[in-house]
């Protein structure tokens, strides 16, 4: 169930401006599906629905051990087939495996059965530390609320930072969490953190983008020694000053890419790179492409 209310969370209905999408969920047998906390789903939706999806997504289950039957294989290959997106996190990645979608592909899955997983399929290059693998039209994803992580980068690949930023702030989701793959993941001030002084720190840093910002100057402002800030910093986001204010960088560089038609050089200066080189180098390393391709791709600008 946790699995299904990810994926009916960020592809469902959301607020004003905020996009939509006709979500279904589908079974080899319509009717009712027991779930693991014991409340059963009503399922419309036969595997014909696959044939016109744009995305597929193999969700989690307790007899993942036991290969899907015949159908479900056939109609997950036929997808793919015709063109769809295949994605699924969790132990859901073993139906992909099954269907032999991931041969010679990296694939990642929850940690605790990543050595399964190899074990079942050899030809398949499984990564277990891993949020969230890109192979184009294969995508897949680690483990419970990794999930969230999975759809998100789906979104913001098909539909940009600024539509991705949106739902999850919808969603009211938890920090950035970094993992071993280029993510387009935002770096938010903590909606969760409960150190008032560190709060209202980064939110000063969200408004200061385009000053230097040492991690000095934001122990100072929280009144504590680099050290403590540095060990209190990490505690409440979940990774360090440097690695929060690079993807901050990013992030906002990414939504002034897609919003605005400023030069690169001035989203550099506002974003607190020196240049738009050192941008250009650290967008392509952390998003592997550069700033004016990414534009292209997801600008709303004419």
């Amino acid at each position: 169930m946790l699995a299904v209310g990810i994926v009916s969370e960020v592809f469902g209905p959301h607020g004003q401006g905020l996009p939509g999408f006709d979500f279904a969920l589908c079974a080899e047998r319509p009717g009712p599906v027991p779930t693991d906390i014991g409340v059963p789903l009503a399922i419309e939706h036969g595997l014909d629905r696959l044939a016109a999806a744009d995305l597929v997504i193999a969700l989690p289950g307790a007899g993942f051990r036991t290969p899907p039957g015949p159908a479900v294989l056939e109609a997950l290959v036929s997808a793919y087939g015709g063109g769809s997106v295949l994605a699924a996190h969790c132990v859901g990645t073993f139906a992909l495996a099954e269907a032999g979608l991931l041969d010679g592909l990296r694939a990642t899955t929850h940690w605790r059965f990543a050595e399964l997983l190899a074990h079942r399929h050899p030809d398949v290059a499984v990564e277990a530390d891993a949020l969230y693998i890109d192979e184009g039209r294969i995508v897949t994803g680690a483990g419970a609320a990794a999930g969230f992580d999975l759809c998100l980068h789906l979104l913001r690949r098909e539909h940009g930072a600024a539509m991705a930023n949106g739902v999850a702030r919808d969603m009211v989701l938890p920090s950035h969490r970094d993992g071993g793959q280029a993510q387009y993941l935002a770096a938010p001030v903590p909606e969760d953190c409960r150190d008032e002084r560190l709060s209202e720190v980064l939110a000063w840093a969200r408004d200061h983008l385009h000053e230097p910002l040492p991690v000095t100057e934001l122990a100072r402002r929280a009144m504590m020694s680099k050290r403590s800030f540095a060990r209190r910093f990490t505690a409440a986001t979940g990774t360090t000053p440097h690695a929060w204010l690079r993807n901050l960088r990013l992030s906002s560089a990414e939504e002034l890419l897609e919003s605005t038609d400023l030069p690169v050089e001035e989203i550099a200066r506002r974003v607190g790179y020196g240049s738009a080189a050192v941008l250009r180098e650290q967008f392509v390393r952390r998003r592997g492409v550069p700033p004016r391709s990414y534009r292209r791709s997801f600008t709303s600008t004419p």
